[in-house]
């Protein structure tokens, strides 16, 4: 069941938010998507290098209702369980380098179904034009279908946790306020946070925030206006801001913080196994 929210905090904090988001009346980014014309920021992103893993998921439908399957890339224990993981990739697509990603939480979480989700249906990016272009295609209405579906696959009884990097970080937190009571941790790394009180209230799932403080789009006043708003609407989060530039968690990026991503992986999966 949903947790009841103190309405009038709600009002207090989003004016609050608001004012403090809006630099002089500029209207502040509210998602990924708004940054692609942002050449620095696609500087910000180089082309992935090749994962070195060796796969051993498959790819599966997830029906949607009214139109065309999903698909993702599913990692599922030999004995059956109720508890899942979704990944969420980042602006790139579901690449080889979210699929190692997956591979590597399968390995360390014990009797956990990981999904690696594809909200791009099948595109894939290899250079910073076409990712922008792919992430600014995806429809809300279709991204949600196909999440829902992923839910309704997974079973009333489950047990969801989320985590996504960048594009997928943002996802991570929407899929997890999907969730609702089935939601029981979510991790977005530098993703664009929901900003108001009424969007952030049905989410059950304790959050665990992953930034980079050299971040020059989700800056650290996006992180802790976030965490402000979280705290202040009765949500468990933990953020945890890192001396390192945007998309610093990625092995495949030759930007690559190999120690601050040790760091937080470390912090993600003791948060995972905790609540999962």
């Amino acid at each position: 069941m949903i947790k009841m929210k103190n309405k009038f905090l709600f009002l207090i904090l989003s004016l609050a938010l608001f004012a403090a988001c809006s630099n002089g009346g500029e209207k502040p980014a509210e998602d990924m998507a708004d940054f692609v014309e942002d050449q620095e920021f696609k500087d910000a992103h180089d082309t992935p290098r090749e994962a070195a893993a060796t796969f051993s998921g498959k790819m599966v439908d997830i029906p949607v209702e009214n139109d065309e399957a999903g698909k993702a890339y599913a990692l599922m224990p030999a004995t059956k369980s109720n508890k899942y993981l979704f990944v969420i990739h980042e602006w790139w697509g579901l690449n080889d380098n979210i699929k190692e990603e997956a591979e590597r939480l399968f390995g360390e979480l014990e009797e956990v179904n990981v999904w690696a989700l594809d909200l791009y249906d099948g595109k894939v990016a290899t250079n910073p034009d076409n990712a922008g272009k792919f992430m600014q295609s995806v429809k809300e209405e279709r991204a949600r279908a196909i999440i829902n579906g992923a839910l309704a696959m997974a079973g009333d009884d489950a047990e969801i946790a989320t985590v996504g990097w960048c594009f997928g970080g943002g996802w991570s937190l929407k899929a997890s306020i999907m969730a609702e009571d089935r939601g029981k941790a979510c991790v977005l790394y530098y993703g664009m946070p929901v900003q108001k009180a009424d969007e952030l209230a049905p989410i059950e799932a304790p959050i665990l925030g992953i930034f980079a403080e050299k971040d020059g789009w989700i800056t650290p006043e996006v992180a802790t206006n976030f965490e402000n708003l979280a705290k202040a609407t009765g949500e468990s989060i933990a953020i945890h801001q890192f001396d390192a530039e945007h998309a610093f968690a990625n092995p495949s990026n030759p930007a690559y913080n190999e120690e601050a991503a040790q760091q937080a992986n470390k912090l993600t999966l003791e948060f995972l196994q905790k609540h999962l």
